[in-house]
């Protein structure tokens, strides 16, 4: 049953993060087709649109170095799901991501420097992160993880939607 387990985590982390963002295929540099000369041209990188959100100089570098820890919070959740470690991975997600994590990191001191749409997508995240932690727990109870999985997909899509919004300055 693990393959299919698998198959299902990579699907619902897939469809859950591509409602929140468009693909811009101008992103990429397409070579198909070019003879080599243009092959070696580079082109500009599409404007940066997001909007700039300014903290103090501390607050900065602790508030990205809590997104970078979310990152590694979702790929310790992923690696306790393929193993099948459904408490483990409830534990991470209420600890590190969830409701329970706010004191942790210091929510309170940085939401003031936040426009009112970054701050509904963190909290937003945080509570998608606490029903995951719920629904990874009741799956061994009842078998299924696809309730776990869309919750996992629903707490990612939320910083999709807030790193394609904003860019901490």
């Amino acid at each position: 049953m693990k393959h299919p387990f698998r198959i299902a985590l990579a699907a619902a982390l897939c469809l859950g993060t591509a409602h929140a963002q468009q693909h811009d295929p101008a992103m990429h540099m397409q070579h198909h087709g070019k003879s080599p000369a243009q092959k070696s041209s580079v082109q500009a990188a599409p404007k940066d649109t997001r909007q700039s959100v300014y903290f103090p100089k501390t607050l900065r570098e602790h508030t990205l170095a809590n997104m970078r820890d979310h990152l590694l919070a979702l790929q310790e959740i992923q690696e306790a799901l393929a193993k099948q470690e459904y408490d483990r991975a409830a534990d991470i997600a209420e600890q590190r991501l969830g409701m329970s994590s706010l004191a942790l990191h210091g929510a309170h001191d940085v939401a003031k420097y936040m426009p009112k749409g970054m701050q509904e997508a963190g909290t937003a995240m945080h509570r998608s992160a606490s029903r995951f932690a719920v629904a990874a727990r009741d799956v061994g109870a009842t078998g299924d993880v696809r309730p776990a999985l869309a919750a996992l997909a629903a707490t990612t899509a939320q910083c999709v939607t807030c790193h394609a919004g904003y860019r901490v300055k």
